[in-house]
């Protein structure tokens, strides 16, 4: 993986992305930490997994997202055994 700094980064934003988006490793140097750089796909909630899997609609996950921070935080962790209930996020 090639490395750079935050502020080489910067400086050649534009050809640091382009080499990403043809697949080239590369990860910008932050602190004590080296943080990747990865083209990702966007699609609409309706092609996503949770939607078209399990109906999941985009309330139902934030309120899903908040729960599951708010246990974090309290450090408080629930195992998963079962099946996924939508139904039960609201």
């Amino acid at each position: 993986m090639k490395t750079l700094t935050i502020t080489e980064a910067r400086a050649n934003l534009s050809a640091v992305l382009e080499r990403v988006k043809r697949g080239e490793d590369i990860g910008i140097i932050s602190g004590n930490q080296i943080v990747q750089l990865k083209p990702t796909s966007v699609v609409a909630w309706e092609d996503s997994y949770l939607y078209q899997e399990y109906g999941v609609r985009p309330e139902e996950w934030e309120k899903f997202k908040k729960r599951v921070d708010s246990q974090r935080a309290r450090k408080k962790y629930v195992s998963f055994k079962g099946r996924f209930d939508a139904k039960r996020l609201t």
